[in-house]
């Protein structure tokens, strides 16, 4: 597969992610959200803070699509060995693992608040493994993209 039909197929999926992470983030939680605030009213005083805080935790989601995005220009470009690219992962590595240390630490304020149950904050460590591991991934992926960077800039530098 040539360099920009790799490119074209990362786009199109982290566009495609996009979209279903805005239909989700924007349609599906609300709804599901005031579905549970009118059927049980006893919840309705939780449903904005969980919202902000869902909102909150989407920002450095789409941070990384867009840090994605630019890792598949340079791709396109035939530029994938790049030190950009070692910096953008290494964006993401951060913004995965601030994401994760958030989403615990607000998991737990809630629970705090009485707004959440200590099921909630146990089922959360599921979707904060997950961001662990994109953060570990992500930080391997940039020591091996700087590794990768400085071999082609030695060997273009060899006659």
């Amino acid at each position: 597969m040539e360099q920009k039909t790799l490119s074209n197929w990362l786009k199109g999926i982290i566009i495609g992610v996009g979209i279903c992470g805005l239909i989700i983030y924007g349609v599906i939680v609300p709804m599901f959200g005031f579905s549970i605030a009118e059927t049980y009213d006893e919840f309705s005083y939780m449903l904005y803070p969980w919202l902000v805080f869902i909102w909150i935790s989407a920002l450095p989601c789409y941070a990384v699509l867009f840090c994605g995005l630019k890792i598949a220009v340079n791709i396109g470009k035939d530029n994938a060995f790049c030190m950009k690219n070692a910096s953008l992962f290494k964006w993401i590595s951060g913004l995965a693992l601030g994401d994760t240390v958030y989403f615990f630490i607000g998991h737990l304020v809630l629970m705090m608040l009485n707004m959440s149950h200590p099921s909630i904050v146990l089922l959360s460590l599921f979707v904060e493994f997950f961001g662990i591991a994109i953060a570990i991934v992500a930080a391997v992926m940039s020591h091996l993209v700087k590794k990768a960077a400085l071999l082609q800039d030695e060997n273009d530098l060899t006659i």
